[in-house]
């Protein structure tokens, strides 16, 4: 991940370097950490769903100790793929109530362990709109058909890469209720919203000195919403840098050399802002 990668993409992952990996379990035993215990009765579990004849592997989680219908929530990773961390995320939300899917915009599964790899992959659904419009719906279609989950309610959410690709799909008028941004990139599109089209409500938690997103960046953004007619929110968090959700992203960021840090502070109170976002949508 270099600054001009992360701009332009905000092949298949080349064979685990042993340092990757390590970084990758860090990461798992760094999620259990801070996950605690699940809520009874929450269930994880793989899934596949296809778009275009491409095959995508997810990951539902939710609360099985109760038939009832309840809102469901996509989860977009960030742009090393599906993987524990989007999945943690996963049965964060089933813990709060909701039915989770941690989407796979990638096919197949694929996940990165380098920036170059990571690059490429995100960089190749973010070129191509009809692509992340063809993922996204076949997510959110799957969830929907998911029989604990009120179709009528579906909100989307997403980290890094994961931010850009939700408020893409916004963009695009997808019908969801609404969407979260963490430290997304990139916050401009080249097919801007156009008045009227979305549907969603946004929110965007944003690192107020993250290198990737700069303040024209958020000026343009916040241009393109109000001149869309969008009901939006933008917060940044002061000292806040890319990634700053991610318990991973110091051992990533010295590992690549990369601008990317985890932030606690900054996690919890985005955190807890996406969850009263959620209850008020899904009202």
């Amino acid at each position: 991940m270099n600054l001009a990668a992360e701009r332009r993409g905000h092949g298949l992952a080349s064979p685990i370097h042993p340092v990757v990996l390590a970084v990758a379990t860090a990461l798992s035993t760094l999620v259990v950490a801070c996950s605690g215990t699940h809520a009874t009765g929450v269930e994880g579990k793989e899934v596949t769903y296809t778009a275009n004849g491409t095959t995508l592997k997810g990951y539902l989680a939710y609360n099985a100790s109760s038939s009832a219908k309840r809102p469901g929530v996509l989860v977009v990773h960030e742009w090393w793929g599906q993987n524990e961390y989007a999945r943690h995320r996963a049965r964060q939300l089933a813990e709060l109530g909701y039915v989770a899917l941690a989407v796979d915009m990638y096919g197949d599964g694929k996940q990165a362990d380098n920036p170059t790899d990571a690059g490429k992959l995100a960089g190749e659904v973010m070129s191509n709109t009809g692509l992340l419009q063809a993922r996204m719906l076949a997510a959110k279609d799957y969830l929907a058909s998911v029989d604990v989950c009120d179709p009528t309610k579906i909100a989307a959410i997403g980290f890094c890469f994961g931010g850009g690709v939700v408020l893409q799909a916004a963009r695009m008028g997808m019908d969801l209720k609404g969407v979260v941004s963490f430290h997304g990139s990139p916050l401009t599109s080249a097919s801007p919203a156009q008045y009227g089209t979305v549907s969603a409500k946004i929110l965007v938690l944003n690192g107020a000195d993250d290198p990737f997103v700069t303040p024209e960046q958020i000026k343009a953004f916040k241009k393109e919403m109000d001149d869309a007619g969008v009901n939006y929110r933008i917060i940044n968090y002061p000292g806040a840098v890319h990634a700053f959700t991610n318990p991973a992203a110091d051992s990533l960021g010295k590992l690549f050399k990369i601008p990317i840090a985890y932030n606690k502070k900054a996690e919890e109170e985005s955190w807890n802002e996406m969850k009263a976002f959620l209850q008020k949508i899904f009202q």
